[in-house]
């Protein structure tokens, strides 16, 4: 019975195999699904439903590395380089995950206290637009760990290269598990941007690496613009004199808010459960190593 392989890579420097694991076809379509719902999406919840798809993937892509005929690929001596390599990606994602979860929590608790006070109705008028100058220093702190962040992240795009190496096995492997990585920096690369209230323009780069020209950012991060819509909204109110308007913009403030308190649940419920789907598929290639 012929051996099936991995991956069919698209990299057009070495001959094509003929067959697919299933897996491996199912890491393919994950991919094809991330990159049709880039395009196509206009749902408000846009980014948490990338969340799960990138949950998904990274399930798919852990039963894969658990396969036999993977970790005989990867568990050869001459083979320890790429692997590294790959676990090195791995853990920059990591952290770059655990930043995203971080900033999400501190705003969620800047934004919380910030509600608390516009909730309180003896709050006075210097209590709050203190409140809303602490909320505003907050995102400032948050938009310099953003900013060290992505340029963090191009220590992880620079890394796209091929393992040499003649075993097909080997090259569809790396070549697979190099472009979930690529394709998962970008993904909070975009994420980040959209929270610091950045232009987004990322995506690009998965257009790139992807094969696909139309990218719906706008659309894709639609609710994650409630971080800027905000920052807008306080920005305004800190400078304005209070007036008779003052109840209504109060108003309009604890909406924007709550609207803001929603997408930050959904962030924070998706980036918790990818971080953890990482972490098992990073587990399952450190296991290779042990064999």
């Amino acid at each position: 019975m012929a051996t099936r392989t991995i991956y069919h890579t698209r990299c057009n420097s070495f001959p094509l195999p003929s067959r697919q694991h299933p897996l491996a076809i199912e890491v393919n379509e994950h991919l094809n699904r991330l990159r049709a719902f880039e395009a196509t999406s206009t749902s408000s919840s846009s980014i948490s439903h990338k969340l799960n798809g990138f949950q998904d993937l990274y399930d798919c892509v852990d039963k894969l590395l658990q396969l036999p005929l993977s970790q005989q690929a990867l568990a050869q001596e001459q083979h320890k380089e790429w692997v590294d390599e790959l676990l090195d990606g791995s853990l920059r994602l990591l952290d770059l995950c655990s930043t995203a979860k971080d900033i999400v929590l501190q705003t969620k608790e800047s934004s919380n206290e910030l509600q608390s006070v516009l909730r309180r109705r003896k709050s006075g008028e210097i209590e709050l637009v203190r409140e809303v100058r602490k909320y505003l220093t907050s995102r400032k702190v948050v938009k310099k760990t953003i900013h060290k962040a992505l340029g963090n992240l191009k220590a992880i795009q620079r890394k796209r290269i091929f393992s040499p190496s003649e075993d097909h096995e080997m090259k569809a492997i790396v070549s697979m598990l190099q472009e979930v990585e690529a394709v998962t920096s970008s993904m909070f690369d975009y994420l980040l941007s959209l929270i610091s209230g950045s232009k987004p323009g990322s995506w690009s780069l998965v257009s790139k690496l992807l094969h696909h020209k139309k990218i719906a950012c706008e659309e894709a991060g639609r609710e994650v613009k409630e971080f800027e819509k905000v920052d807008a909204a306080l920005k305004f109110f800190a400078v304005q004199k209070m007036s008779k308007s003052e109840n209504i913009t109060s108003v309009e403030m604890q909406n924007q808010l709550k609207d803001l308190e929603l997408c930050i649940q959904d962030l924070e419920d998706g980036l918790e459960c990818l971080f953890r789907c990482m972490i098992k598929a990073r587990v399952s290639l450190l296991n290779i190593l042990t064999l």
